[in-house]
């Protein structure tokens, strides 16, 4: 048998773009786990402020050229790639002039919230998945950081449950504290559905919340990593109330307990047969 393959989709990372917490966490996260055997790949969004040319990016023909559609217009998905040498780590940059291409992430100069963030998420996930497609790689688990990655767990469930690339895949979310206070676009989950999903698919995101993201992903994952001691005391009893597996948060940074939780989650089916 060959590595098992652990796939990362965050919206930051470090030295790339550095936010809150998770950058830190998924730069020393997969390298951790690729030190213990696992073979990694990343995948984020190219924003407008993370430097080509000092980070070295470069585009990946074969994988550019797709469209992805929301609320039926195109938009043209360009992927990058940059290496972390001291890691022997590639990762992943989508691309998309429209939605990706300002100097300010999630707000503008005044601190206003981008009224397509929305849009934005959807396109990364939607341009997420279809990139792994692509490349050919079928994950064994798919570990999702941060708000914007939060549909992907039930895209997996859904649209691509059937997938040859996705189909034995694991998904796990971590939640950290809430980063936003506004609420996405009021047609956000309209927008979202895809094909073999309907409006119930999307009932959990239903508010556009960064609280209602998490009860979504929380819903449609396999297993959550409490990320963050400052979790809303809501999106907790969601948790608690799921019954899905949890990784409960640790200060340490003891990765042990990461590699030990994907172990758990990809051998629960093996367990369920048995």
């Amino acid at each position: 048998m060959g590595k098992s393959k652990l796939l990362f989709i965050t919206h930051e990372m470090s030295p790339f773009l550095e936010l809150t917490k998770i950058a830190e966490i998924t730069r020393q996260l997969p390298q951790a786990m690729q030190d213990k055997g696992y073979e990694i790949r990343i995948l984020m969004p190219r924003f407008g402020n993370i430097n080509e040319r000092r980070n070295r990016l470069h585009e990946v023909i074969r994988l550019s050229g797709m469209n992805i559609i929301i609320d039926d217009n195109d938009n043209p998905l360009i992927i990058k790639v940059a290496s972390i040498p001291a890691a022997r780590m590639q990762v992943y940059f989508l691309d998309n002039e429209e939605y990706f291409q300002r100097k300010h992430v999630f707000a503008d100069k005044e601190g206003k919230f981008y009224a397509d963030n929305d849009e934005r998420m959807i396109f990364f996930c939607k341009g997420a998945l279809e990139t792994v497609k692509k490349l050919g790689w079928a994950p064994d688990v798919i570990h999702c950081h941060g708000w914007m990655s939060a549909l992907v767990p039930a895209y997996l469930k859904t649209t691509y449950k059937d997938d040859p690339t996705f189909k034995h895949s694991k998904i796990i979310y971590s939640i950290y504290e809430n980063d936003f206070k506004e609420k996405l676009h009021n047609d956000f989950t309209t927008k979202a559905i895809m094909s073999n999903m309907n409006e119930q698919h999307v009932e959990p995101y239903k508010g556009g919340t960064n609280s209602a993201l998490y009860a979504g992903a929380i819903h449609y994952s396999d297993g959550i990593v409490l990320g963050s001691p400052d979790i809303d005391a809501d999106v907790l009893n969601n948790v608690k109330n799921s019954n899905k597996s949890v990784l409960e948060f640790d200060s340490t940074a003891d990765f042990e307990n990461y590699y030990n939780f994907y172990d758990e989650i990809t051998n629960d089916e093996l367990v369920d047969v048995a």
